[in-house]
Parts: C-alpha cells; structure tokens; sequence
C-alpha cells in the first residue's frame, strides 16, 4: 500500500453543569492547555475537538484567551470543532424538540465565537439509538462518532470499520466514524511504540482510516496520568513517534470531516442501541452486573471480542430504572420543558432546562455522577430557576398525573413559591419538595444501595497494565476494593416515611439499617384527597391504619398531622416518621419528642477509589406508640 493511513486524534473536554471552580481550572491548567499547546508546537495537526457548553461558559467567564487560541486554530483549518448537545445532554433521553435545540444552541455558539460552521458531531456518552439519525440529519449534522462497539453488537466485523458509514431513519441520512477501542486503550496508557505499531498494522493491512476521539482528562485529569503523560515524556514521545510516521509517509493526521469526505465509503449501517462497552455493564442492575463480569471471566478477552454481538451489557435508559432519584431529575425536566413549550419558552427557563438536561448526574459508573450530590443539587437548582420562571404569580394549586411514568399516579404540589410532589403508591411520601426562595429539593437525597463493587472480589491492580505502561482508570476501577460493606436502606428514601420501631432499638443500629419494623407504611397505597382553603392546600392520605395530613402554605412551609390505631401496636413500640433531607432544617414535633438526627453517607467507586460521600440527612422524630396522633412542621 502507498497511501498514508488517515489518522483523526480527537479530544473531549468536558466538565459537567455545577461542577466545582478549583476543578475547572485544575483542569484547564493540568490538561486543556498543554494537551493543545503541545500537540500544536510539535505541528500534531490538524485536530479535531469538541469542547463541552458548560465547559465553555466556564471558559467565557475565566479564560478567554484559551478560546481566543482555540479559535484561531480553528481559523486556519488546524482543527475542526464538533457539534454536541450545548450542554453535554444525553440526546436519547431528550423529547425531540429539544435535541434539535441543544445542536442548535451548540452550533449557534460555534458560529459566533469562531466562525466555524462545523458538521461532525460528537456524541456524548456515545450513547446511540436508531432514531437519533433523523434527527441528527434535520439538526444538520453531516457525521457522528460512534464506537466501534456499535458496529460489533450489530454483527460487524473489525476489519470492516476502517472507514465510514451511513445510516438513516425515517429516510433521513447521517454518516458515522467508528472510534477504534483499540487506540482508545492504547493512548496515553502504553508506550507510544505499541501505538504506532498498530498504526503500522492497519496500513499494511489495506486499511485506509484509524479514529481515535476520547476524553481528554486521560492526558492530566485521571489519577497518574499526569505524571505519566507528562513527567514521564509520554507525550513528547508520542509526538515523536507520530512524527516518524508522517514523515515516512505511513500516517497522515487528518480531520473527521475530512476523513469522512475523503476515505470511500463502507456502506449502510444500522445500528441499535449501544454505548461503549462499561457504560452498557453500569446501566445493569447489580446481579446482571455480576452475572455479566462472571461470564466475561470464562470467555476471556478472545472469545468476549468475538461474541460482541452477544454477550453485552443493558441499555442507557435503565440508569432511570435502576436509580429512582435519576428518573425524578428526568421526569421534573422533561415536565418542564413540555409546559415551557406550552408557554412560549421564555428565555429564562428554556435556558435552565437545557442545563438541567447535562448528562452527568443521571448515571453513575466509574465516576461518581448521580452519587456526587453537589451534581444533583444543580440539576434541581437549574429545574427550580425553569419552574419559577414559569409559574411567576402563580396561587398554589395542585394536580394529578403519573409524573415519573411508573404507572402510578402523583400529586404535583405548586405555586409561584414551592413545588412538590407527593407519591400516595409510596405510602403518601413526599419525593420532591423545592422552595423558589432557596432554589434547593430538600428531598434531594440517595437512597444507601447495594453496588455490584460493594461485593464482588475485585483483581489486583499490580501488573494489570503490562509492562512499560500505566494502569487506565478501568484498571483502578477493577483493583478498587472495600474493607467491611456498607450499610443499604431498607426502603427508599424520601420526605416523610412513616414507621413503627421496636423501643429497644438502638440509634446506632437504625442508622446503620440494622433493624426490622414492627410495620412500615413506606410502600402502603393510600387514598389521597385534597382540599383548598385560602392560602393553603391540605392532603389526607389514609391506609393501612394511618391518616396522614400534609398542610402546604403559600410559602411553601410543610406541616403533617397524624393519627394511627394504637391498640394495635405493641406497648413499647415508638412511632417514628422519617425526613431525609439535602440539608440541615428545623423539625418541631408536637408533643415535643427525641429526635433522630444522621448524616445519610455513601460508599462509591469513583476514577480514585472508594469514597465516602454525605448525601443528606435524617430526621425522626420518636412518639410513644400509646398517643396514637402527633404532628410536626418541617421549617
């Protein structure tokens, strides 16, 4: 073969919306930087980029001179900058309109910063499904990169891949890259020789076009791979290497764009609904995880290559199954975006729902996402801001429907100063409880689970690499392992879950969920009626020997009264509500009583091992079974 291999480097950089200050610019100065600066002075060009919204409003605010830099390359045709959802969404888990919106808001910002009219697009999470390319198509996307992986699960071969593809829905047509996992393992963790090796490999077998595209924190932002990629000389060495090869005429660095228009096409394509390869496992409940590792094990890395088609993990959208509190992020999102829709989309609230649609906080894997709370907090942070711009002047009214589309029917509680959602199925619990005046979901809070990690025997890390290399951060997930398990809640948290406890029982052992209730209401259907006088809405849920009485005010303050057959309990039982909540607050029980008081912690794998994470507290009051009422207001 005479002709160089194509080659397109990409880089992802992306930092999620809420994330900390000191972690964008960590990053900016460990990672952003001299990726680009370096790869630009050794003439490693062109590239192709994709820079995440949130990432770049950061920027705007503290670094324009970066962009400044970013924009000229861009200019000269050195690197092409990639379309995305604005706000790094998952674009499957969005309604339509809002898919187009997000593209559009991304293109937008790429065309008035840079002048770029950019056509390929990055897609986040690569999380793909079939009818994503019409939309794609209509949002005037050319390409997309995907994984090599989504080819596979759909009975494609390796050898088939080294060049683009098509696909359509509904007679709408958009082309795909295929990223090489191979090279996705390869950079930065092995020595630059393995890669060009490879690169050679592909040549001399007739292939026309290798794709990298992959996050850029693994050049500075993973644990050891600053000091690797940089203190070790890894990258100068790449460099180095890339170089030879260019220069022999064996590579040569092109963009996405151009290897899409340039290298002949491998056809028509039809993938199904496929991530990469770990966020597929991740999305599986914790036995099918386990189930699915054991397997993996008695294939080994030969046999599980070859059975990508069938042998892989579940599909992105569980996370909203697996993970209740994800499911309320998205279902409050995509309320809100369907009554802004049906109000003229202000501004305000079309802008805060985008940013409640960035993708981080509804998933959890490797990094930490939904089990990082102050993600969660700006997820809800960002719905209130849409839903008080939307409900301006409004009194406090209430309705019903299946809000979280599990079948059930909620309340949905709210006014121009409060939302709340109150789920009779789960026992009258309040599942999301927010004040417009704090922008804040008191009920904001993770529930203690078992973790397919917290249990299964995890591999030493010593040697997982191989020789001359540096372990990835899958390789860290893998070596990652707990001392003692972690306590897991009985039931599902939530704002008012309602016990009867043993009076024996000990603070220590109800925090850790070393009990067993005499009875709970937390999965009792009850009735629910609700009734409206002046400034204030009442509930009445009733079941299982419980009436519970929810009284919200126009500022959105909560009180319940209770009363419950007493004769029916044994003497020395308590009666015991519990509020998990985001943050500390004020309980005022009446009859004044003891009242329970714990950090709601976690234990979760992240890119830097286990974590212990304070995700709320919990509160409950401890009434004498015998007084068979009491009540308390949450301040």
């Amino acid at each position: 073969m005479t002709s160089p291999l194509r080659f397109v480097f990409g880089l992802h950089l992306h930092q999620p919306v809420g994330n900390f200050d000191h972690v964008m610019a960590d990053h900016v100065r460990d990672v952003y930087r001299p990726i680009i600066e370096r790869t630009t002075a050794a003439g490693f060009l062109p590239l192709t980029l994709h820079v995440s919204g949130p990432l770049l409003e950061w920027l705007e605010g503290h670094d324009t001179a970066w962009l400044d830099m970013i924009g000229r390359l861009a200019a000269d045709g050195r690197l092409e900058l990639l379309l995305a959802g604005f706000d790094e969404p998952i674009l499957a888990s969005l309604p339509r309109p809002d898919r187009l919106e997000q593209i559009g808001r991304m293109r937008e910002y790429l065309q008035r910063r840079f002048g770029v009219q950019a056509t390929g697009l990055w897609l986040t999470e690569r999380v793909w499904q079939p009818e994503l390319a019409a939309d794609l198509a209509a949002a005037g996307v050319e390409y997309a990169l995907v994984d090599d992986r989504h080819f596979l699960v759909s009975g494609f071969r390796h050898e088939e891949l080294h060049r683009p593809h098509h696909t359509e829905s509904d007679g709408h047509r958009v082309g795909l890259l295929a990223i090489d996992e191979r090279l996705r393992y390869l950079i930065p963790f092995r020595p630059p020789e393995e890669t060009a090796s490879y690169l050679r490999e592909l040549r001399a077998q007739g292939h026309g076009l290798a794709v990298l595209a992959d996050d850029g924190e693994k050049f500075g932002g993973w644990p050891g791979t600053k000091d690797w990629v940089y203190g070790s000389g890894w990258l100068d060495n790449f460099l180095k290497a890339m170089e030879s090869l260019t220069s022999a005429g064996e590579i040569k660095l092109t963009t996405g764009q151009e290897a899409f228009r340039a290298v002949p096409s491998g056809g028509l394509a039809y993938l199904g609904t496929a991530s990469y390869r770990e966020m597929e496992k991740w999305a599986l409940p914790p036995r099918a995880q386990q189930d699915l590792t054991r397997l993996e094990e008695e294939l080994g890395p030969k046999d599980l290559e070859a059975s990508a088609s069938f042998v892989r993990g579940g599909h992105w959208h569980h996370f909203l199954v697996k993970y209740p509190e994800s499911n309320r992020m998205h279902k409050m999102m995509m309320a809100l975006s369907a009554l802004s829709h049906s109000r003229g989309d202000p501004a305000e609230a079309r802008r805060a729902i985008g940013r409640a649609q960035c993708n981080d906080a509804y998933w959890h894997g490797v990094f930490g996402g939904l089990y990082l709370p102050h993600l969660r907090n700006e997820i809800w942070r960002q719905v209130a801001i849409a839903e008080h711009a939307l409900r301006q002047r409004e009194p406090l009214a209430y309705e019903e429907l299946d809000i979280d589309y599990d079948g059930y029917p909620e309340l949905w509680i709210h006014s121009a100063k409060v939302s709340a959602v109150i789920s009779p199925h789960r026992g009258g619990a309040v599942e999301v409880l927010t004040r417009f005046s704090d922008l804040t979901n008191l009920a904001d809070v993770l529930t203690r689970r078992r973790e397919s990690y917290h249990e299964l025997p995890k591999d030493r890390a010593d040697g997982a690499h191989g020789q001359g290399g540096t372990a990835s951060i899958h390789d860290i997930e893998k070596a990652s392992r707990l001392t003692a398990l972690p306590p897991v809640d009985l039931e599902p948290r939530a704002i008012l879950v309602e016990r009867l406890l043993p009076g024996d029982l000990s603070a220590e052992d109800y925090a850790n969920a070393r009990y067993t209730p005499i009875r709970s209401w937390a999965s009792v259907p009850m009735s629910a009626r609700v009734t409206q006088k002046g400034d204030s809405l009442t509930v009445v849920l009733q079941g299982g020997d419980l009436e519970k009485t929810i009284t919200f005010d126009a500022a959105g303050r909560l009180s319940v009264a209770y009363t419950w057959r007493a004769a029916a309990a044994p003497a020395n039982a308590v009666f015991a509500p519990e509020l998990s909540v985001a943050r500390d607050v004020s309980i005022r029980p009446q009859p004044d009583t003891e009242v329970w008081r714990y950090p709601i912690t976690t234990v979760a794998r992240s890119e830097r091992g286990f974590e212990e994470t304070v995700q709320g507290f919990s509160f409950t009051p401890r009434w004498p079974v015998r007084l068979g009422g009491s009540s308390l207001e949450l301040g």
